[in-house]
Protein backbone atom coordinates (compact mmCIF):
# COMPACT_ATOMS: atom_id res chain seq x y z
CA UNK A 1 0.00 0.00 0.00
CA UNK A 2 1.31 3.44 -1.02
CA UNK A 3 0.78 6.29 1.58
CA UNK A 4 0.65 9.97 -0.15
CA UNK A 5 1.32 12.95 1.99
CA UNK A 6 -1.73 14.75 2.39
CA UNK A 7 -1.17 18.85 1.57
CA UNK A 8 -0.90 20.83 4.96
CA UNK A 9 -4.50 22.22 6.10
CA UNK A 10 -4.60 26.17 5.96
CA UNK A 11 -5.64 27.24 9.62
CA UNK A 12 -7.92 30.09 10.41
CA UNK A 13 -6.70 30.93 13.18
CA UNK A 14 -4.07 33.80 13.12
CA UNK A 15 -0.79 33.33 14.36
CA UNK A 16 -0.33 34.71 18.30
CA UNK A 17 0.79 37.77 19.79
CA UNK A 18 2.85 40.53 18.35
CA UNK A 19 3.86 38.17 15.46
CA UNK A 20 0.38 37.92 14.43
CA UNK A 21 -0.36 41.75 14.51
CA UNK A 22 2.70 42.85 12.58
CA UNK A 23 2.85 39.51 9.99
CA UNK A 24 -1.17 40.73 9.13
CA UNK A 25 -0.04 44.31 8.87
CA UNK A 26 2.82 43.68 6.79
CA UNK A 27 0.25 40.96 4.19
CA UNK A 28 -1.85 44.29 3.96
CA UNK A 29 0.85 46.42 3.00
CA UNK A 30 1.98 44.11 0.24
CA UNK A 31 -1.11 43.65 -0.79
CA UNK A 32 -1.80 47.43 -0.77
CA UNK A 33 1.63 48.04 -2.75
CA UNK A 34 0.93 45.24 -5.41
CA UNK A 35 -2.34 46.75 -6.00
CA UNK A 36 -0.81 50.57 -6.45
CA UNK A 37 2.05 49.03 -8.21
CA UNK A 38 -0.55 47.33 -10.63
CA UNK A 39 -2.40 50.55 -11.38
CA UNK A 40 0.41 52.51 -11.84
CA UNK A 41 1.83 50.63 -14.32
CA UNK A 42 -1.79 49.82 -16.33
CA UNK A 43 -2.45 53.74 -16.27
CA UNK A 44 1.40 54.12 -17.85
CA UNK A 45 0.43 51.90 -20.50
CA UNK A 46 -3.26 52.99 -21.06
CA UNK A 47 -1.60 56.54 -21.31
CA UNK A 48 1.04 55.40 -23.98
CA UNK A 49 -1.69 53.87 -26.37
CA UNK A 50 -4.83 56.30 -25.54
CA UNK A 51 -2.84 59.51 -24.42
CA UNK A 52 -6.22 60.99 -24.13
CA UNK A 53 -7.35 58.50 -21.03
CA UNK A 54 -7.85 60.37 -18.11
CA UNK A 55 -5.70 60.24 -15.39
CA UNK A 56 -8.21 58.96 -12.85
CA UNK A 57 -7.86 55.71 -14.29
CA UNK A 58 -5.27 54.77 -12.02
CA UNK A 59 -7.50 54.95 -9.49
CA UNK A 60 -9.56 52.27 -11.13
CA UNK A 61 -7.01 49.91 -11.88
CA UNK A 62 -6.06 50.19 -8.14
CA UNK A 63 -9.54 49.26 -6.90
CA UNK A 64 -9.73 46.05 -9.48
CA UNK A 65 -6.64 44.86 -8.29
CA UNK A 66 -6.75 45.53 -5.04
CA UNK A 67 -10.80 43.87 -5.34
CA UNK A 68 -8.97 40.86 -7.07
CA UNK A 69 -6.36 40.45 -4.67
CA UNK A 70 -8.20 40.69 -1.49
CA UNK A 71 -9.84 36.79 -2.30
CA UNK A 72 -6.11 35.45 -3.24
CA UNK A 73 -4.73 36.73 0.15
CA UNK A 74 -7.67 35.04 1.61
CA UNK A 75 -7.40 31.81 0.18
CA UNK A 76 -3.65 31.88 1.19
CA UNK A 77 -4.14 33.05 4.55
CA UNK A 78 -7.90 32.48 6.15
CA UNK A 79 -6.87 34.24 8.82
CA UNK A 80 -6.38 37.52 6.80
CA UNK A 81 -10.46 37.76 6.37
CA UNK A 82 -10.69 39.36 10.18
CA UNK A 83 -7.88 41.91 9.13
CA UNK A 84 -9.79 43.31 6.10
CA UNK A 85 -11.38 45.53 7.92
CA UNK A 86 -8.50 47.37 8.56
CA UNK A 87 -7.77 48.06 4.56
CA UNK A 88 -10.01 51.72 4.64
CA UNK A 89 -7.69 52.96 7.47
CA UNK A 90 -4.66 51.81 5.62
CA UNK A 91 -5.78 53.20 2.06
CA UNK A 92 -6.47 56.80 3.94
CA UNK A 93 -2.89 56.56 5.93
CA UNK A 94 -0.99 55.65 2.75
CA UNK A 95 -3.07 58.35 1.12
CA UNK A 96 -3.05 61.35 3.53
CA UNK A 97 0.08 60.38 5.96
CA UNK A 98 2.84 57.99 4.19
CA UNK A 99 2.18 59.91 0.62
CA UNK A 100 2.55 63.43 1.68
CA UNK A 101 5.67 62.68 3.84
CA UNK A 102 7.21 60.86 0.84
CA UNK A 103 6.54 63.77 -1.76
CA UNK A 104 8.03 66.09 0.93
CA UNK A 105 11.31 64.22 1.82
CA UNK A 106 11.41 63.50 -2.18
CA UNK A 107 10.76 67.46 -2.99
CA UNK A 108 13.38 68.59 -0.55
CA UNK A 109 16.41 67.59 -2.44
CA UNK A 110 14.84 68.52 -5.64
CA UNK A 111 14.25 72.47 -7.71
CA UNK A 112 10.53 71.86 -8.04
CA UNK A 113 9.10 75.20 -7.94
CA UNK A 114 6.41 77.02 -10.01
CA UNK A 115 9.06 77.39 -12.52
CA UNK A 116 10.40 73.97 -12.64
CA UNK A 117 7.01 72.16 -12.14
CA UNK A 118 7.56 69.35 -15.37
CA UNK A 119 5.02 70.66 -17.30
CA UNK A 120 4.98 72.79 -20.49
CA UNK A 121 6.27 76.57 -20.49
CA UNK A 122 3.35 78.37 -22.00
CA UNK A 123 4.58 81.65 -21.22
CA UNK A 124 7.42 81.55 -24.15
CA UNK A 125 5.54 79.68 -26.65
CA UNK A 126 7.33 80.64 -30.05
CA UNK A 127 6.02 79.76 -33.39
CA UNK A 128 7.49 77.16 -35.61
CA UNK A 129 7.46 75.72 -39.02
CA UNK A 130 7.50 72.09 -39.78
CA UNK A 131 9.84 70.58 -42.52
CA UNK A 132 8.19 68.47 -45.21
CA UNK A 133 9.86 65.25 -43.88
CA UNK A 134 8.04 66.05 -40.70
CA UNK A 135 11.14 65.44 -38.66
CA UNK A 136 12.68 69.07 -38.40
CA UNK A 137 11.16 72.17 -36.82
CA UNK A 138 12.45 75.93 -37.83
CA UNK A 139 11.36 78.52 -35.13
CA UNK A 140 10.33 82.20 -36.17
CA UNK A 141 12.29 83.62 -33.77
CA UNK A 142 14.12 82.96 -30.35
CA UNK A 143 12.58 84.25 -27.36
CA UNK A 144 13.72 87.17 -25.81
CA UNK A 145 16.86 86.63 -23.47
CA UNK A 146 17.59 83.40 -25.14
CA UNK A 147 20.90 83.34 -27.10
CA UNK A 148 21.02 80.33 -28.56
CA UNK A 149 18.25 77.15 -29.01
CA UNK A 150 19.81 75.05 -26.34
CA UNK A 151 20.04 78.00 -23.88
CA UNK A 152 15.49 78.36 -24.61
CA UNK A 153 14.89 74.79 -24.68
CA UNK A 154 17.09 74.39 -21.13
CA UNK A 155 18.98 71.12 -22.41
CA UNK A 156 20.89 69.31 -19.76
CA UNK A 157 24.13 69.71 -22.73
CA UNK A 158 24.57 71.72 -25.79
CA UNK A 159 23.87 69.72 -28.61
CA UNK A 160 20.61 68.67 -26.68
CA UNK A 161 20.04 65.07 -27.84
CA UNK A 162 17.79 63.18 -25.66
CA UNK A 163 15.91 66.59 -24.18
CA UNK A 164 11.90 66.61 -24.78
CA UNK A 165 10.36 70.15 -26.85
CA UNK A 166 6.59 70.82 -26.47
CA UNK A 167 4.41 71.22 -29.73
CA UNK A 168 1.33 72.77 -29.86
CA UNK A 169 -1.44 72.82 -32.74
CA UNK A 170 -3.15 76.09 -33.41
CA UNK A 171 -5.48 75.43 -30.85
CA UNK A 172 -2.75 75.04 -28.35
CA UNK A 173 -4.88 72.63 -26.45
CA UNK A 174 -3.46 69.52 -25.97
CA UNK A 175 0.77 69.31 -26.02
CA UNK A 176 3.00 66.65 -27.67
CA UNK A 177 5.97 65.81 -26.51
CA UNK A 178 8.74 64.81 -28.81
CA UNK A 179 12.09 63.92 -28.31
CA UNK A 180 14.95 65.70 -29.84
CA UNK A 181 17.73 64.41 -31.77
CA UNK A 182 20.15 67.71 -32.79
CA UNK A 183 19.85 71.39 -33.03
CA UNK A 184 21.19 73.70 -35.25
CA UNK A 185 20.76 77.45 -35.13
CA UNK A 186 17.02 77.83 -35.00
CA UNK A 187 15.82 74.63 -36.01
CA UNK A 188 15.14 71.19 -33.94
CA UNK A 189 15.65 68.00 -35.31
CA UNK A 190 13.26 65.04 -33.73
CA UNK A 191 14.09 61.51 -33.44
CA UNK A 192 10.98 60.28 -35.41
CA UNK A 193 8.66 62.18 -37.34
CA UNK A 194 5.51 64.05 -36.01
CA UNK A 195 2.04 62.37 -36.75
CA UNK A 196 0.12 62.96 -39.51
CA UNK A 197 -2.79 63.55 -37.48
CA UNK A 198 -0.95 66.57 -35.75
CA UNK A 199 -0.03 69.81 -37.65
CA UNK A 200 2.65 71.58 -35.11
CA UNK A 201 2.26 75.43 -35.25
CA UNK A 202 4.14 76.35 -32.15
CA UNK A 203 7.11 74.87 -30.15
CA UNK A 204 8.00 75.52 -26.79
CA UNK A 205 10.52 74.12 -23.65
CA UNK A 206 10.00 71.82 -20.81
CA UNK A 207 9.90 72.46 -17.35
CA UNK A 208 11.78 69.65 -15.77
CA UNK A 209 12.61 69.83 -12.20
CA UNK A 210 15.59 67.31 -11.09
CA UNK A 211 17.40 66.38 -7.84
CA UNK A 212 19.68 69.18 -6.72
CA UNK A 213 20.99 67.25 -3.88
CA UNK A 214 21.47 68.89 -0.59
CA UNK A 215 21.47 72.71 -2.48
CA UNK A 216 18.36 73.86 -0.62
CA UNK A 217 19.69 73.25 2.67
CA UNK A 218 22.93 74.95 1.30
CA UNK A 219 20.36 77.59 0.44
CA UNK A 220 18.62 77.81 3.78
CA UNK A 221 21.82 77.88 5.89
CA UNK A 222 23.77 80.31 4.03
CA UNK A 223 21.14 82.90 4.60
CA UNK A 224 20.57 81.47 7.97
CA UNK A 225 20.97 84.82 9.70
CA UNK A 226 18.33 86.90 7.66
CA UNK A 227 15.54 84.15 7.97
CA UNK A 228 16.21 80.50 9.85
CA UNK A 229 17.75 81.63 13.10
CA UNK A 230 15.44 84.81 13.63
CA UNK A 231 12.32 82.98 12.64
CA UNK A 232 13.44 80.19 15.09
CA UNK A 233 14.16 82.46 17.70
CA UNK A 234 10.88 83.85 17.49
CA UNK A 235 9.12 80.83 16.97
CA UNK A 236 10.59 79.74 20.48
CA UNK A 237 9.76 82.58 21.99
CA UNK A 238 6.13 82.74 21.13
CA UNK A 239 5.16 79.41 21.79
CA UNK A 240 6.98 79.18 25.01
CA UNK A 241 5.48 82.67 26.03
CA UNK A 242 2.55 82.18 24.76
CA UNK A 243 1.60 78.50 27.27
CA UNK A 244 3.84 80.68 29.93
CA UNK A 245 1.18 83.67 29.69
CA UNK A 246 -2.17 82.00 28.84
CA UNK A 247 -1.39 78.96 31.89
CA UNK A 248 -1.17 82.04 34.21
CA UNK A 249 -4.02 83.45 33.26
CA UNK A 250 -6.15 79.84 32.81
CA UNK A 251 -4.82 79.21 35.82
CA UNK A 252 -5.77 82.17 38.05
CA UNK A 253 -9.13 82.23 36.44
CA UNK A 254 -9.75 78.59 37.52
CA UNK A 255 -8.84 79.00 40.91
CA UNK A 256 -11.21 82.25 41.31
CA UNK A 257 -14.41 80.33 39.56
CA UNK A 258 -14.18 77.08 41.61
CA UNK A 259 -14.68 78.30 44.52
CA UNK A 260 -17.95 77.53 45.37
CA UNK A 261 -18.98 80.23 47.57
CA UNK A 262 -18.47 82.51 44.72
CA UNK A 263 -22.10 83.95 43.21
CA UNK A 264 -22.82 83.54 39.74
CA UNK A 265 -19.64 81.67 39.45
CA UNK A 266 -21.11 79.47 36.54
CA UNK A 267 -22.20 82.85 34.61
CA UNK A 268 -18.75 84.22 34.80
CA UNK A 269 -17.28 80.71 33.37
CA UNK A 270 -19.73 81.08 30.66
CA UNK A 271 -18.64 84.26 29.30
CA UNK A 272 -15.09 83.65 30.11
CA UNK A 273 -15.30 80.58 28.11
CA UNK A 274 -17.08 82.08 25.09
CA UNK A 275 -13.58 83.37 23.25
CA UNK A 276 -13.06 79.92 23.03
CA UNK A 277 -15.99 78.88 21.73
CA UNK A 278 -16.34 81.57 18.89
CA UNK A 279 -14.16 80.61 15.28
CA UNK A 280 -10.57 81.64 15.60
CA UNK A 281 -11.27 82.89 11.95
CA UNK A 282 -13.86 85.07 13.47
CA UNK A 283 -12.45 86.58 16.64
CA UNK A 284 -8.58 87.57 14.92
CA UNK A 285 -10.33 89.25 12.19
CA UNK A 286 -12.66 90.86 14.88
CA UNK A 287 -9.18 91.82 17.12
CA UNK A 288 -7.50 93.01 13.63
CA UNK A 289 -10.05 95.26 13.10
CA UNK A 290 -9.68 96.73 16.84
CA UNK A 291 -6.07 97.06 16.77
CA UNK A 292 -6.22 99.00 13.26
CA UNK A 293 -3.45 101.90 14.17
CA UNK A 294 -5.89 104.77 12.58
CA UNK A 295 -9.44 103.27 12.65
CA UNK A 296 -9.36 100.68 15.53
CA UNK A 297 -11.50 100.92 18.59
CA UNK A 298 -8.11 100.31 20.52
CA UNK A 299 -6.27 103.17 19.21
CA UNK A 300 -9.39 105.72 19.46
CA UNK A 301 -9.97 104.71 23.33
CA UNK A 302 -6.31 105.67 23.66
CA UNK A 303 -6.50 108.99 21.87
CA UNK A 304 -9.34 110.04 24.32
CA UNK A 305 -7.28 108.96 27.19
CA UNK A 306 -4.52 111.07 25.30
CA UNK A 307 -2.23 108.57 24.75
CA UNK A 308 -1.14 108.48 21.24
CA UNK A 309 -1.75 105.91 19.03
CA UNK A 310 0.38 102.42 18.94
CA UNK A 311 1.37 100.95 15.93
CA UNK A 312 -0.05 97.39 16.81
CA UNK A 313 0.44 95.96 13.52
CA UNK A 314 2.85 98.21 11.69
CA UNK A 315 5.98 97.98 13.74
CA UNK A 316 7.48 95.04 14.74
CA UNK A 317 7.78 94.97 18.23
CA UNK A 318 4.67 95.92 18.22
CA UNK A 319 2.93 93.27 16.25
CA UNK A 320 4.52 90.82 18.26
CA UNK A 321 2.82 91.85 21.38
CA UNK A 322 -0.38 92.14 19.49
CA UNK A 323 0.09 88.44 18.53
CA UNK A 324 0.89 86.93 21.79
CA UNK A 325 -2.17 89.48 23.17
CA UNK A 326 -4.57 88.32 20.65
CA UNK A 327 -3.47 84.53 21.54
CA UNK A 328 -3.91 85.01 25.14
CA UNK A 329 -7.48 86.05 24.41
CA UNK A 330 -7.87 82.76 22.04
CA UNK A 331 -6.24 80.45 24.49
CA UNK A 332 -6.82 81.23 27.97
CA UNK A 333 -10.48 79.75 27.96
CA UNK A 334 -8.84 75.94 27.41
CA UNK A 335 -6.23 77.07 30.36
CA UNK A 336 -8.88 77.66 33.20
CA UNK A 337 -11.23 74.93 31.81
CA UNK A 338 -8.25 72.40 31.74
CA UNK A 339 -7.64 74.13 36.02
CA UNK A 340 -10.99 74.04 36.74
CA UNK A 341 -11.52 70.23 35.71
CA UNK A 342 -7.86 69.23 37.54
CA UNK A 343 -8.88 70.93 40.44
CA UNK A 344 -12.18 68.72 40.60
CA UNK A 345 -9.95 65.81 41.28
CA UNK A 346 -8.52 67.17 44.43
CA UNK A 347 -9.95 65.79 47.82
CA UNK A 348 -11.57 68.45 49.62
CA UNK A 349 -10.52 66.98 53.19
CA UNK A 350 -7.35 68.45 52.18
CA UNK A 351 -8.21 71.56 52.57
CA UNK A 352 -10.59 71.36 55.21
CA UNK A 353 -7.79 70.05 57.17
CA UNK A 354 -5.21 72.96 55.92
CA UNK A 355 -8.00 74.96 57.13
CA UNK A 356 -8.03 73.15 60.60
CA UNK A 357 -4.20 73.51 61.19
CA UNK A 358 -4.64 77.67 60.86
CA UNK A 359 -3.24 77.35 56.64
CA UNK A 360 -3.94 80.73 55.07
CA UNK A 361 -6.04 80.53 51.49
CA UNK A 362 -2.61 81.68 49.87
CA UNK A 363 -0.58 78.81 51.56
CA UNK A 364 -3.70 75.96 50.61
CA UNK A 365 -2.51 77.36 47.20
CA UNK A 366 0.59 77.04 47.24
CA UNK A 367 1.02 73.90 49.64
CA UNK A 368 -1.72 72.00 47.95
CA UNK A 369 -3.55 72.86 44.98
CA UNK A 370 -0.10 73.78 42.83
CA UNK A 371 1.92 70.55 43.78
CA UNK A 372 -1.28 68.56 43.03
CA UNK A 373 -2.36 70.59 39.57
CA UNK A 374 1.47 70.27 38.65
CA UNK A 375 0.81 66.04 37.36
CA UNK A 376 -2.13 67.28 35.15
CA UNK A 377 -0.44 70.30 33.25
CA UNK A 378 2.36 68.87 32.49
CA UNK A 379 1.01 67.25 29.32
CA UNK A 380 -1.18 70.56 29.12
CA UNK A 381 1.83 72.93 28.76
CA UNK A 382 3.72 70.52 26.75
CA UNK A 383 0.96 69.84 23.95
CA UNK A 384 0.60 73.35 24.39
CA UNK A 385 3.82 74.43 23.24
CA UNK A 386 3.93 72.12 20.39
CA UNK A 387 0.49 73.36 18.71
CA UNK A 388 2.09 76.72 19.34
CA UNK A 389 5.36 76.08 17.59
CA UNK A 390 3.14 75.52 14.60
CA UNK A 391 0.20 77.80 15.12
CA UNK A 392 0.22 79.13 11.28
CA UNK A 393 -3.28 80.25 11.90
CA UNK A 394 -2.95 83.24 14.07
CA UNK A 395 -0.27 84.58 12.08
CA UNK A 396 -1.70 84.17 9.29
CA UNK A 397 -4.88 85.77 9.92
CA UNK A 398 -3.45 88.20 12.07
CA UNK A 399 0.11 89.44 11.02
CA UNK A 400 0.44 87.58 7.55
CA UNK A 401 3.97 87.48 9.31
CA UNK A 402 4.66 91.39 9.04
CA UNK A 403 5.37 93.57 9.05
CA UNK A 404 8.48 93.71 7.12
CA UNK A 405 11.66 94.21 8.99
CA UNK A 406 14.91 95.65 7.77
CA UNK A 407 17.59 92.62 6.84
CA UNK A 408 15.15 90.40 6.74
CA UNK A 409 13.95 88.12 3.79
CA UNK A 410 11.00 89.14 2.36
CA UNK A 411 9.41 85.37 3.10
CA UNK A 412 10.38 85.52 6.93
CA UNK A 413 9.45 88.73 8.04
CA UNK A 414 9.07 90.14 11.67
CA UNK A 415 6.16 87.95 13.12
CA UNK A 416 6.54 84.76 10.70
CA UNK A 417 7.16 81.38 12.55
CA UNK A 418 9.02 78.57 10.97
CA UNK A 419 5.55 77.42 9.58
CA UNK A 420 4.65 80.47 8.29
CA UNK A 421 7.70 80.77 6.50
CA UNK A 422 7.91 77.78 4.80
CA UNK A 423 3.69 79.01 3.36
CA UNK A 424 5.28 82.13 2.67
CA UNK A 425 8.28 79.84 0.31
CA UNK A 426 5.75 77.48 -0.56
CA UNK A 427 3.36 80.13 -2.17
CA UNK A 428 4.35 83.54 -1.79
CA UNK A 429 7.90 83.70 -2.86
CA UNK A 430 9.47 85.63 -5.57
CA UNK A 431 9.99 84.39 -8.49
CA UNK A 432 7.11 81.80 -8.25
CA UNK A 433 6.33 78.89 -5.70
CA UNK A 434 9.30 77.47 -4.62
CA UNK A 435 8.04 74.02 -3.17
CA UNK A 436 11.28 72.31 -2.82
CA UNK A 437 12.92 75.00 -0.58
CA UNK A 438 9.49 74.61 1.44
CA UNK A 439 9.89 71.73 1.30
CA UNK A 440 13.44 71.45 2.97
CA UNK A 441 11.83 74.01 5.43
CA UNK A 442 9.37 71.69 6.36
CA UNK A 443 12.04 68.81 7.64
CA UNK A 444 14.05 71.15 9.56
CA UNK A 445 10.56 71.89 11.17
CA UNK A 446 10.55 68.41 11.34
CA UNK A 447 13.76 67.89 13.26
CA UNK A 448 13.63 71.18 15.23
CA UNK A 449 10.37 69.90 16.73
CA UNK A 450 11.56 67.01 17.51
CA UNK A 451 14.47 67.90 19.22
CA UNK A 452 12.54 70.47 21.75
CA UNK A 453 9.76 67.44 22.29
CA UNK A 454 12.79 65.35 23.21
CA UNK A 455 14.13 67.76 25.08
CA UNK A 456 10.61 68.82 26.19
CA UNK A 457 10.03 65.28 27.56
CA UNK A 458 13.13 64.78 29.47
CA UNK A 459 12.82 67.54 31.59
CA UNK A 460 9.13 66.73 32.05
CA UNK A 461 10.32 63.10 33.11
CA UNK A 462 8.04 61.50 30.57
CA UNK A 463 10.47 59.34 29.91
CA UNK A 464 11.26 58.21 33.31
CA UNK A 465 7.60 57.54 33.98
CA UNK A 466 7.10 55.64 31.38
CA UNK A 467 10.13 52.98 32.41
CA UNK A 468 7.65 52.43 35.89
Amino acid sequence: MTLTASPRPRTAAPPDGVRGILLAILILAVLLGSAALIGWLLSGVTARFVPQAPPYLILVYTLGALLLGMPVVARLFPWMVNWYYLVPSLVFLAAFTVLPIVLTVNYAFTNYSGQNSGNPDTGVRTEAVLSADRRTLTLAELPEGASSLAEFLRCRNASCVGDTAILYDEDASTPVRAQIASVQGQSITLTAPVAETFQPASVTRLNRYEYVGLANFREIFGRASSALWPVFVWTVVFAFSTVVINAIAGLILGILLYNKRLKGRNIYRTLLFLPWAIPAVISVQMWKALLNQQFGIVNKTLGLLGIAAVPWLGDPLWAKISVLLVNLWLGFPYMMTATISALATINDDLYEAASIDGASRWQQIQNITLPLLRTSFTPILLSGFAFNFNNFGIIYLLTGGGPPQEGRDATAQSTDILLSWGYNTAFAASGGQNYALASAIALIIFFLTLAISLVNFKAAGVFEEARR
